[in-house]
């Protein structure tokens, strides 16, 4: 059985948002999303695997020696809209209290994460719109050594594709053994994708059918590997995907190319 550990894909929603006065702003809700659960459906549907999936904010607030524990006991890493300041920043960076009466310096998660794949774990980044580089760079992947793990290079510029009509996908003569039996053609179309470059460190193993744009890409990384898929495993890119009858099908082929165990 895999350990999966799964940041990202949550978000909350305030309001609506009523001013009733020029002087007062009064929200009218509070709710909270976890666009996560078909991910982590499809990765636990053969009862095989367990997935963790834990909000973007949650993971930037693990304490020290709290994402050690993450790493040690989990085998695959998955990061879905996890913007890079949520690796690099710390809480206590903006605790002013403790300015001046300690040194502030932690663990790099970065650092950590890429010597638990070296190690042997496995990794999957996904796309979104704090993915890769994101909109106007927010996401920063490519600007960090997560470009060490990344199966593609990322972009300079903000590296969102949309469309209101879709795009579909292929599979590349590289991806065909790992999607056989599985029709990528049928897959519902994306309304939305991560733009990036192939690399000489990764094999294409889907494609954008209708611009060539690696869709998703795979890695061997020292004993572990990564994949990443540009596309989102959620809405709204993936607003008809998630409702693909072969979508946890489709997920775990993936899984399958970053497992410990895999041998690829």
């Amino acid at each position: 059985m895999a350990r999966i550990y799964y940041a990202g894909d949550w978000a909350v929603l305030v309001g609506p948002s009523f001013a009733e006065t020029p002087f007062y702003h009064s929200p009218k809700g509070l709710e909270i999303f976890n666009y996560g659960t078909w991910l982590t459906d499809a990765l636990q549907s053969t009862g095989e695997h367990q997935v963790t999936s834990v909000p973007a904010w949650d993971f930037y607030k693990l304490p020290p020696g709290g994402y050690e524990r993450v790493l040690e006991g989990h085998d695959v890493f998955v990061f879905s809209d996890v913007d890079a300041k949520l690796f690099q920043l710390a809480p206590s960076f903006f605790d002013r209290e403790k300015f001046g009466s300690t040194i502030l310096t932690f663990p790099d998660r970065i650092r950590l994460t890429i010597d638990a794949v070296r190690a042997g774990k496995g990794v999957m980044f996904l796309g979104g719109w704090y993915s890769f580089t994101g909109e106007m760079g927010k996401g920063g992947w490519g600007r960090t050594r997560l470009a060490e793990l990344l199966p593609v290079r990322c972009l300079e510029t903000e590296d969102l594709v949309e469309s209101t009509e879709g795009f579909t996908a292929r599979p590349t003569a590289a991806g065909a053994p790992a999607f056989a039996g599985l029709d990528l053609g049928a897959m519902p179309p994306l309304l939305g994708y991560n733009k990036v470059r192939p690399s000489e460190d990764g094999r294409v193993l889907a494609e954008v059918r209708e611009t060539g744009d690696p869709l998703v890409a795979v890695r061997r990384c020292g004993a572990g590997r990564s994949l990443a898929f540009m596309s989102d495993p959620a809405p709204h890119w993936a607003c008809n995907f998630v409702f693909w009858e072969r979508y946890a099908d489709f997920w775990l082929r993936c899984l399958g190319q970053v497992l410990p165990d895999s041998g690829r």
